[in-house]
């Protein structure tokens, strides 16, 4: 096929894309792999549940009509900042904390 023979798209091809290719262990959820921005991510997909915490992003996926399995995927939340970019435990003490810790348990020099 020539250039001049395909269908031209006003739309870039989408750079977020998931691969649906399975479910999850405790079939609640999908298992997926998600091509974005040139990096391969291995992942899984579950529905939001009220009271529930969210870990990671909230996504909307859009299958695709020609193959479903295959969604173009849209970010309605992203992750926080802190659990994309932190290495290494969770800070579980601030700064305040420990200065008041110590102020109440501190030994006292006589």
């Amino acid at each position: 096929m020539s250039d001049d023979d395909r269908p031209e798209s006003s739309e870039p091809a989408p750079s977020d894309v998931v691969l649906v290719h399975g479910v999850t262990d405790d079939g609640k959820g999908l298992s997926v792999l998600r091509a974005r921005n040139g990096e391969l991510e291995t992942g899984a997909c579950r529905p939001l549940e009220h009271g529930k915490p969210i870990h990671g992003e909230v996504v909307r996926l859009k299958p695709r009509k020609d193959c479903p399995i295959v969604c173009d995927v849209e970010t309605s939340l992203p992750a926080p900042e802190a659990a994309r970019d932190r290495t290494g435990p969770a800070q579980v003490a601030t700064r305040a904390y420990r200065d008041n810790w110590d102020a109440i348990f501190a030994t006292r020099a006589n």
